[in-house]
């Protein structure tokens, strides 16, 4: 038994006071499942590279210095673009356009036989393919408000996979070896088989197949990973989910949610709000604060006046925290989070897109506890004294735990049943438009897309 596993049977077996016993009636014996995780493999040779295997392609080091660049043309015999043309044309089951591929250009080249020529447009089509599947199809101008860098295109190189196809002669098992992994992907292409090409429920599985080749191919062991238009969270182990949670996000506009890829560092209990300017000042805060001082100190306030007039609020740990009893420590510089809400008759609503950009998080206590004894191997006591201290405490991670913060319109819902939901941010349409336009090539790993300043007031606006 590991220390996950057993931290995760005493938090299940411990008879605990209110919060911790809330805590326990809802956790699982054991939040990890059965299966093992994926086993590493050790580098072979002088590549500096591991092994392909049936559920992926070559990967390489990660130490640049031992990295072995292939190169991006490499010959080709008439038998493998052969094999190249059937490929294209089967691409379409990923929910990619064979004619983006040029295939009767291709064909052309093998009649004419091998040669430099086959190898140039044959290597060139392959890694087109490998982009598209690798890296997603939709160019960053259509990925409103998505910040995450990729690392696959570091990790699974196009050179690299080319050698590997044409070593193996599978040249379709090349390219779905950088498909995403996670079994959501595998659900949209099953949907896709029973849509009619060309409707409108098919452009949108199409649509969101590709919001996962956007993401890493792999996401981890465990993560947390929430779709913003579902108002869920989830913990994830093995990419099987083991607990979710209701949420409250971004309203739309200019405090819609981003899409991020993240880390948190550890869990806040009895957390501090330090109130932002455009609240201290714009709406007067600082001001009643200081002129009302029994009010402020119902509400938890205090307030400081520099030599320069400048006023500075934070609002204390304490029941009425409009950051509730727990955040979860995730630096970034959209300053987004996710946190507890003294107001949880929220959660009952259908629509949740509430906030100004960061995540409420239902039964945020249960989920602090959960992630403090999974990731710092506090035991359930410990976290329940921690918060019955209502002082702030902050416990760090023993490692971090990614956090993605998706958008998925079509995705299986927390029951496993594939479901569309409302796109409350209007980013479906530039994802659509980019199918119905030409492929674009040379794309950027990195949008120019605003950032915008997400200014976190978690007070109630419903």
């Amino acid at each position: 038994m590991n220390k996950i596993t057993a931290s995760l049977l005493l938090l299940a077996g411990t008879a605990m006071a209110s919060p911790a016993a809330l805590v326990a009636q809802d956790m699982p014996a054991n939040l990890l499942p059965d299966e093992q995780g994926p086993v590493e493999q050790d580098p072979q040779d002088d590549d500096a590279v591991t092994s392909g295997t049936a559920t992926g392609p070559v990967e390489l080091s990660s130490d640049p210095v031992v990295q072995q660049i292939d190169p991006v043309v490499q010959q080709w015999s008439v038998a493998q673009a052969q094999s190249l043309a059937a490929a294209i044309e089967g691409i379409a089951a990923h929910g990619l356009i064979p004619a983006d591929y040029d295939l009767a250009g291709l064909r052309a080249h093998i009649a004419a036989g091998p040669g430099a020529t086959l190898d140039a447009e044959a290597s060139k089509r392959f890694v087109w393919l490998v982009e598209d599947m690798r890296d997603g199809r939709t160019p960053m101008d259509g990925r409103k408000q998505w910040f995450v860098m990729d690392p696959d295109a570091d990790r699974y190189r196009s050179g690299t996979i080319l050698k590997q196809a044409l070593s193996d002669g599978d040249i379709m098992g090349a390219l779905e070896g950088v498909a995403p992994l996670h079994p959501d992907y595998a659900a949209l292409k099953a949907e896709l088989a029973k849509a009619q090409p060309g409707s409108k429920r098919y452009k949108l599985v199409q649509a969101n197949m590709d919001r996962w080749r956007w993401l890493p191919r792999d996401l981890g062991h465990h993560y947390l990973i929430t779709n913003v238009p579902e108002y869920q969270l989830r913990i994830t182990v093995n990419d099987k989910i083991m607990k979710t949670y209701r949420t409250i996000v971004g309203k739309p506009g200019r405090t819609a949610t981003p899409q991020l890829a993240e880390s948190v560092e550890g869990v806040i209990l009895n957390p501090n709000w330090t109130v932002p300017q455009s609240i201290v000042k714009g709406e007067g805060l600082g001001a009643r604060v200081l002129n009302n001082p029994a009010w402020a100190k119902a509400k938890g306030y205090t307030a400081t006046r520099g030599a320069n007039g400048y006023i500075s609020v934070v609002q204390g740990p304490g029941p009425g925290n409009a950051l509730g009893r727990m955040k979860l420590d995730m630096p970034n510089r959209h300053a987004i989070f996710f946190h507890d809400t003294p107001s949880r008759n929220l959660f009952s609503q259908s629509n949740r897109a509430l906030s100004h950009g960061c995540i409420r998080t239902e039964r945020a206590t249960e989920l602090a506890f959960t992630l403090a004894i999974l990731q710092a191997g506090l035991t359930a006591q410990e976290a329940t004294d921690i918060l019955a201290s209502g002082e702030y405490t902050r416990i760090g991670f023993d490692t971090k735990m990614p956090a993605y913060i998706t958008y998925f319109t079509m995705a299986t819902n927390i029951d496993g049943k594939m479901s569309t939901f409302n796109d409350i941010y209007d980013r479906d349409a530039p994802v659509l438009a980019a199918f119905e336009a030409p492929r674009k090539a040379n794309r950027s790993r990195v949008t120019d897309e605003e950032i915008i300043e997400i200014v976190n007031d978690p007070r109630d606006i419903a």
